[in-house]
C-alpha cells in the first residue's frame, strides 16, 4: 500500500507541476478530438496540423505515447506531458508536423508486459514478440491509415514515449521498423531481444532518472547498449537526481526536437 500511495504521489506531483501550461484550455483545442474506429473497437487520439496545414504540402508525422497515468477516455489527460512541447509556437514554426497523441484505456497497456506493483521498483515481464496488445494495435493500424495520406513524408514520421509509453514505443518500433525514421524512448523498458530486429543505423535517444524507483534505469541502459550492439544508433541520457519524472527533464532538452527533426528513414535498411 505504501508503494502504490508513493508512485500515486510521484504521479500526482508531475501532473499538477505542468497542469496550468500542458492543459491551457485554449491552446488544448489546437489538437482535434478524433476517433479511430474500427469494427467494435474505438481509439480515442488527439491531432495537431501544422498552423498553415495544405494537402498540397508534406509534413512530418510525431506519434507520441503517453504514460499509464494518463489512460482513461477522455481524450485529453494524454496532453498532460508533452502537449505543451508541440504547442510551443517556436517549435510549430520551426517544425511544421502532424502530431498525433493516442490515448489507452484504464484497462489497457500500449506494450505487452505484465506489472507486478506490490515491490519498489515495480517488476515487468516483456513479452515484446507475442501478439500487441488491442490498444498498441489500434495505434498501428491508426498510423498505416495517416501515412497513407499524400500529405505525410513516410520518410520522416517518428514516435516517442514515457514509461508505459516508452515501453511501447520500444515494441511498436519491433512490429512495424519500415515506419520510423528516429525515436525517442523516456523511462521505459523492454526484452532487449527485440533491438535485433530494429532496422540498422537505427536512431534512438533514450532517457532516464538515475534515482528511477519505479521503472529501473538498467532497463534503458541495457536497451541502448543492445540496440548499438546489433547495429543501431541509440544515444542515451541519464538524469542523475530524477526519479521517474524524467520527462520532465527529457521534454525540456533543447536539442529533442531538432534530433528528431533531422532524421529521415533509411530505405536501403529496409531492403
Amino acid at each position: 500500500m505504501k508503494n502504490r500511495l508513493r508512485y500515486f504521489m510521484i504521479m500526482l506531483g508531475s501532473v499538477l507541476l505542468t497542469f496550468p501550461i500542458t492543459l491551457n484550455a485554449q491552446s488544448k483545442e489546437e489538437f482535434k478530438k478524433e476517433h479511430f474506429i474500427v469494427e467494435d473497437d474505438t481509439l480515442n487520439y488527439r491531432i495537431l496540423y501544422p498552423e498553415s496545414f495544405s494537402e498540397d504540402e508534406e509534413y512530418p508525422v510525431v506519434l507520441f505515447l503517453h504514460g499509464a497515468g494518463e489512460r482513461g477516455d477522455d481524450n485529453e489527460s494524454q496532453l498532460v506531458h508533452g502537449g505543451d512541447l508541440f504547442l510551443n509556437e517556436k517549435n510549430r514554426e520551426k517544425f511544421p508536423a502532424i502530431v498525433i497523441f493516442p490515448q489507452a484505456p484504464k484497462e489497457d497497456y500500449w506494450a505487452k508486459v505484465e506489472v507486478k506493483r506490490d515491490t519498489m521498483p515495480f517488476q515487468f515481464d516483456f513479452m515484446n514478440k507475442a501478439k500487441p496488445t488491442k490498444s498498441l494495435e489500434m495505434v498501428m493500424e491508426l498510423m498505416d491509415s495517416i501515412v497513407s495520406k499524400d500529405f505525410v513524408d513516410s520518410d520522416r514520421v517518428y514516435v516517442g514515449g514515457l514509461s508505459m509509453g516508452g515501453m511501447g514505443t520500444y515494441e511498436i518500433i519491433y512490429k512495424k521498423p519500415e515506419m520510423f525514421a528516429a525515436a525517442f524512448a523516456i523511462c521505459g523498458g523492454a526484452n532487449e531481444e527485440i533491438a535485433e530486429e530494429y532496422p540498422k543505423g537505427f536512431n534512438i535517444w533514450i532517457f532516464h532518472g538515475e534515482k528511477d524507483d519505479i521503472v529501473p534505469p538498467r532497463f534503458s541502459k541495457t536497451m541502448a547498449r543492445t540496440i548499438n550492439h546489433y547495429g543501431g544508433n541509440a544515444k542515451l541520457s541519464l538524469y542523475p537526481e530524477d526519479n521517474h519524472n524524467s520527462w520532465d527533464s527529457a521534454l525540456s532538452e533543447p536539442y529533442l526536437l531538432p534530433w528528431l527533426f533531422s532524421h529521415e528513414r533509411n530505405k536501403k535498411t529496409l531492403d
